[in-house]
């Protein structure tokens, strides 16, 4: 019986492996489907950006037209930062959470797939508006009253931005509860929260910081929706509204949002650096608490974003004060990564480089940020490109640069190769040098007053040069992320001949092999640190050898098993089954916004409704389903 049982699962996993993709609820395979999808969204979102930089390359240029930079210029910020840095982020959380905790899985192994089809699913409907000549032209922040009313916006370019990022907002929240269980219910034993690698907190700190600012968004979303569907007056100043609302429901989300976007690359700085510096992180319990002093102050900041709205002098000067206390924390963390460095034993591998720009541009964006804070200087950078100069460097030079260090250091663990060393440097100096001659120059032209969101300027404004510098620039970041794929082509067609320990690593994932098995631990660690590798490595002391002395380091693997399939687990050990009904109820879920969408078209408006009804439909069945299909597979079939 037990020998027939196990014959009987072999089949049912012997599918295509378009079937097993579709249908899988490994974290592991699931970060993979978040990373390509949104390194494909990440080349798209800055070919617009491309696009607006050739608009703007000299003065009374015709490249582009007023309606289509609005629309390009619309997209590529909300793309950016909703399918770009957050999916991201959520790759590096499922390829390397449960790694570092210990774990097998998440805590939802389906709720996790649905996050991700919704995400995908909703990006999608947003990047189909183009397909209908209704790309939404509003602006990524989408104000009211223009994105609110029908007789600023006709068409339903604003709504598919806003059921769009309705699906998005669900797929998001669902992950950030999702690895908030995880990781607060699944640590390996002894690792205390004290214990949990310097990444895991910044993880937990953003689910908790989704749960708490993405309603604010839902909220105003479904006002904006309410208003252009049904005639209600939220923001409309004629009959009782405040178009005022929707600016502090956007930015009570957005603030906190820039944090959620940050925290989790300040969190690979914090291991990529000890890693290549070869000593522990200086003051982890510091890097720590600024985390959680950071989230805290993101709430109460929200404002500085209208200093020029009218609030008033107090309000002004109260956020004005948060908005410079909040620098402190983040302050404490870049004095922590260079006190880490110092004096360590430093490899400046390709992860290193990218996580040091990282720092080097965070005070490049945090001292511009505390300017900001100043209201009478704010009233002058307002709306100017110096603004734009600002939040990308935070965005790109910050986040993007951080998460490209976690590509090299954990590509490793995703493929079980070593991406180019040479072509990585090659990518890192042009994506640095590119970085900075697209977005430092913006200061200049945003001090000597070029507004942001103008599609031309005329030749008397003297911003010609600058803007041919920063098109320039732009055009040697696309290219250098043209290396990446190159990278990452040429890589995956060699042999996977990764260590399980590549970087000499600290934390649990480097353990294992790479890439590691389904089930990831056959023994679930017992952990004695927060370095929880690196102690049993080198035992408890602080320093290792020097990067040439290998004779102290204790190779420390799990056992391996050659073939990682469900027929071969180790006993006692239960994965969850792989099931369609996820993407079922995104399918769902995305039928309804869609349907939405249509109601709100002349021609297509009949069949709105009715597509709704069959998106409901769907998706309660699809849950159904989901709620009567068995959660794991049945024990006897790992029974030799």
């Amino acid at each position: 019986m037990a020998e027939a049982a196990i014959r009987l699962e072999q089949a049912e996993y012997r599918r295509s492996a378009l079937v097993e993709w579709l249908t899988t609820v490994d974290h592991k395979k699931i970060g993979i489907l978040y990373y390509w999808t949104s390194i494909v969204y990440l080349l798209l979102a800055g070919f617009l950006g491309l696009l607006m930089r050739i608009q703007l390359a000299q003065p009374d240029m015709h490249f582009l037209g007023p309606k289509t930079y609005n629309e390009v210029m619309t997209m590529h910020g909300t793309m950016m930062i909703f399918a770009v840095a957050m999916p991201l982020n959520a790759a590096f959380f499922n390829i390397a959470v449960p790694l570092m905790i210990g774990a097998r899985d998440v805590a939802f192994p389906r709720l996790n797939a649905f996050s991700y089809w919704s995400f995908l699913f909703g990006s999608l409907l947003m990047w189909s508006s183009f397909l209908f000549g209704h790309a939404p032209d509003a602006g990524w922040f989408g104000y009211a009253n223009l994105s609110s009313s029908r007789l600023y916006s006709a068409g339903p370019g604003l709504d598919f931005w806003d059921l769009g990022l309705q699906v998005l907002g669900i797929s998001s929240i669902a992950g950030a509860l999702n690895f908030f269980v995880t990781i607060v219910n699944m640590r390996a034993p002894g690792m205390s929260l004290m214990r949990m690698p310097v990444y895991v907190w910044m993880v937990l700190i953003t689910a908790i910081l989704i749960l708490l600012a993405f309603p604010s968004l839902t909220v105003g979303l479904f006002m904006i929706m309410f208003d252009r569907y049904f005639n209600t007056n939220f923001f409309n100043p004629l009959h009782g509204g405040d178009p005022v609302i929707w600016q502090h429901l956007f930015w009570i989300f957005g603030h906190p949002e820039v944090y959620i976007l940050v925290l989790p690359p300040m969190g690979i700085i914090s291991e990529v650096l000890p890693t290549f510096s070869r000593k522990p992180l200086f003051g982890a319990p510091f890097v720590i608490f600024a985390g959680i002093a950071i989230a805290f102050l993101s709430f109460f900041v929200w404002a500085h974003h209208m200093f020029t709205v009218g609030l008033g002098p107090v309000p002004n000067a109260l956020f004005a004060a948060s908005t410079m206390l909040i620098g402190i924390p983040t302050g404490v963390k870049v004095f922590n990564w260079l006190a880490t460095m110092w004096g360590g034993s430093l490899d400046f591998k390709t992860p290193m480089k990218f996580a040091a720009a990282a720092v080097w541009m965070l005070m490049m964006g945090g001292v511009t940020g505390v300017m900001h804070a100043t209201v009478p200087l704010d009233y002058q950078q307002q709306d100017s490109y110096f603004i734009v100069a600002h939040f990308h460097y935070v965005i790109f030079g910050v986040i993007v640069s951080a998460l490209l260090a976690g590509t090299y250091y954990w590509f490793p663990k995703m493929y079980g190769r070593l991406l180019d060393e040479r072509l990585g440097t090659w990518h890192f100096w042009l994506t640095f040098i590119g970085t900075n001659l697209t977005f430092f120059p913006m200061h200049f032209v945003g001090l000597d007053g070029m507004p942001r969101r103008y599609f031309t300027y005329s030749a008397e404004t003297g911003w010609g040069t600058w803007n041919l510098v920063i098109t320039i620039g732009a055009f040697i970041l696309g290219l250098a992320q043209v290396l990446l794929l190159i990278n990452v082509v040429k890589t995956l067609r060699q042999p996977a001949t990764a260590s399980a320990d590549p970087w000499d690593g600290r934390t649990l994932e480097w353990t294992i092999p790479s890439p590691p098995p389904v089930y990831n631990f056959a023994v679930i660690p017992t952990v004695r640190g927060r370095d929880a590798y690196w102690i049993e490595k080198y035992g408890d002391g602080h320093h290792a050898p020097a990067a040439t002395d290998t004779t102290q380091r204790r190779e420390v693997h799990e056992p391996h098993h050659d073939n990682p399939g469900h027929g071969t687990l180790p006993p006692g050990v239960h994965l969850p089954k792989p099931s369609w009904w996820p993407l079922i109820v995104s399918a769902g879920l995305t039928a309804m916004a869609a349907g939405m969408i249509m109601y709100g078209t002349e021609t297509l408006g009949p069949l709105g409704f009715p597509i709704v009804g069959l998106g409901t439909f769907v998706v309660f069945f699809g849950l159904l389903g989901w709620h009567f299909e068995p959660a794991i597979e049945h024990e006897e079939a790992h029974v030799a």
